[in-house]
């Protein structure tokens, strides 16, 4: 028996600790399953990981925010992104429908009351479910807050964009045909959207690289790659799922997510918010705590809006990790 104890011990020591400890496909109606894993200890401080997009579905490297010997933590892709089915669909796919979608989580799992963690749509989606259950949430971390707002990615793609990137403004602009110029945003909308695979495949591309380069402090280029926007390479998922929402206003009334912030009230919050972040900047944050008053900002200096920049991904950690010690203290 000794030899067979030990041997199930060294099994133990050398499991990956991030591993999930269960993973399905939920069923939650209109058609839709979505992926739902959990990673943790059964009965740790439980927390929701939301990702974003909308529509890139959760990353390995998401579950190891979490300190597996403290959080039972449940992750999911949303309605039509990562691993959910049936994949891409948009059918039946809006905010109010996610919300839903949580809460049928939640239940599943027999939460009471958990930790919401989410960056830029993720970010979102948290706000938008705390401010629907406030009571059923502990306390949010988010990085890179995004409001939802069409304002919001106008001023990102038609102000900011030509002004750090002039170049890269001129290339984004020229997809377009001289007659869409004074509507891009719009523009790019119903071309994603556009079943022929010649007029949303060099869209979808375009957004998604311009996307891309705003989204880090120090991209690897500034240009497009005009030669490759209509290549026969698999295209990528998000814009689809982000011209849907987007030109749907994040199906969000306007304004919606600070009109009701005082909803919050009560609930802590920790915004990280990365000084340099072209698309969700650091103004969004200060506005959103103005009214939020507990949650506090922390800034990741040199950094930009994705999770890896330089010091992004360990201030959201410690957040968590502070939020869930003010929790049990």
């Amino acid at each position: 028996m000794a030899p067979d104890a030990d041997a199930g011990r060294s099994s133990r020591q050398h499991a990956d600790p991030f591993a999930p400890l269960t993973s399905e496909l939920l069923p939650v109606g209109d058609g839709h399953e979505v992926y739902v894993e959990s990673v943790g200890r059964a009965d740790g401080i439980a927390a929701l990981y939301l990702h974003g997009g909308p529509g890139s579905g959760c990353q390995p490297d998401h579950r190891r925010l979490f300190d597996p010997e403290r959080f039972h933590a449940i992750l999911f892709d949303q309605r039509g992104a990562g691993r959910s089915r049936p994949k891409g669909r948009r059918q039946d796919n809006t905010l109010p429908h996610l919300i839903a979608d949580i809460e049928m989580i939640r239940e599943k799992f027999g939460i009471t009351r958990w930790m919401l963690v989410g960056g830029s749509w993720g970010a979102t989606l948290a706000l938008a479910y705390a401010q629907a259950h406030p009571r059923r949430v502990t306390g949010i971390a988010l990085r890179a807050p995004f409001l939802g707002t069409r304002a919001e990615l106008e001023s990102a793609f038609l102000a900011v964009l030509p002004r750090f990137y002039p170049g890269l403004y001129e290339d984004f602009i020229g997809v377009l045909p001289p007659q869409e110029h004074a509507h891009p945003l719009e523009a790019y909308y119903r071309r994603i959207l556009d079943s022929d695979p010649a007029v949303h495949g060099p869209a979808a591309r375009a957004w998604h690289d311009t996307e891309r380069i705003l989204s880090e402090h120090t991209p690897h280029r500034g240009r497009l790659d005009l030669a490759a926007l209509n290549a026969s390479h698999a295209l990528p998922a998000t814009p689809f799922m982000e011209a849907h929402y987007f030109q749907n206003d994040c199906f969000l009334k306007p304004d919606q997510l600070m009109a009701a912030a005082g909803r919050l009230a009560g609930i802590p919050g920790i915004l990280v918010q990365g000084r340099y972040d072209l698309l969700c900047p650091p103004s969004t944050s200060h506005a959103l705590a103005a009214v939020w008053r507990d949650a506090e900002i922390r800034f990741a200096e040199g950094a930009g809006h994705t999770l890896y920049d330089p010091g992004v991904r360990d201030a959201v950690m410690k957040a968590i990790a502070d939020l869930a010690s003010g929790m049990t203290r």
